[in-house]
């Protein structure tokens, strides 16, 4: 788990949101994504940490013998490099639950990521799972989703893998305005603030209009103050 900001970034202020502002959180998820309720998981416990909190990571948030977890140890990497979630719920749509994975952004900075994985640990399957959701997905072979945008590609990936494995997921990217920037953290001050660094990314990662996923997969701006 990061450092936690005090009084600024996402992660900060997703707990704010999670824990005083619930109900307008899950009013306006609701009205970006649909679905008549939302029911948000615990993380786990960890008395390592300065918050003695651990980050649902992987697919932790199934149920332990759900039988994507087989799957899953054999399609990524189970080390480094496993997915840490900002929060994970269940929604209810239409009388269906489907899990909603939550990546939160408050800096302009947070979009950017590398693959730090290496060839003697797990880059062989994430390069094998990244080739099997771009062909899927009708990304071209040729798109970096190593460098530049990794921690994105991968939870595009993680959303792929869930769907084709018979569990029901979204993928809600919030994007937060007005936190407090510095000199290394460019805190977009409306939504537009964010549409330069976002198109960049889009053409970066090459999803095509129209993909599988594409309705799966939300963004929502959220002030930090309303």
């Amino acid at each position: 788990m990061a450092k936690m900001g005090c009084g600024y970034g996402s992660e900060c202020h997703l707990l704010r949101f999670l824990g005083r502002h619930r109900h307008e959180l899950d009013k306006r998820i609701q009205a970006v994504v649909g679905g008549d309720s939302i029911d948000w998981e615990d993380f786990r416990f960890n008395a390592n940490e300065t918050w003695p909190d651990a980050e649902l990571k992987g697919l932790s948030f199934l149920p332990q013998n759900h039988p994507a977890h087989a799957a899953w140890k054999q399609w990524w990497p189970q080390r480094g490099g496993i997915h840490n979630w900002d929060a994970v719920g269940q929604i209810r749509l239409g009388g269906v639950e489907e899990w909603l994975l939550v990546e939160a952004k408050a800096n302009l900075q947070e979009l950017w990521s590398d693959c730090r994985a290496s060839p003697r640990g797990g880059l062989g399957k994430i390069q094998r799972a990244f080739g099997e959701t771009k062909q899927a997905l009708g990304v071209p072979e040729d798109r970096d989703w190593l460098h530049g945008y990794y921690q994105y590609c991968n939870r595009v990936a993680a959303l792929y893998f869930l769907n084709v494995y018979g569990v029901p997921a979204r993928l809600l990217c919030i994007y937060f305005t007005c936190d407090k920037g510095d000199s290394g953290r460019t805190c977009p001050k409306n939504e537009e603030g964010w549409q330069e660094s976002l198109r960049a990314q889009g053409e970066h990662v090459g999803l095509p209009g129209g993909h599988i996923l594409e309705a799966r997969m939300h963004k929502m701006f959220l002030p930090i103050v309303l």
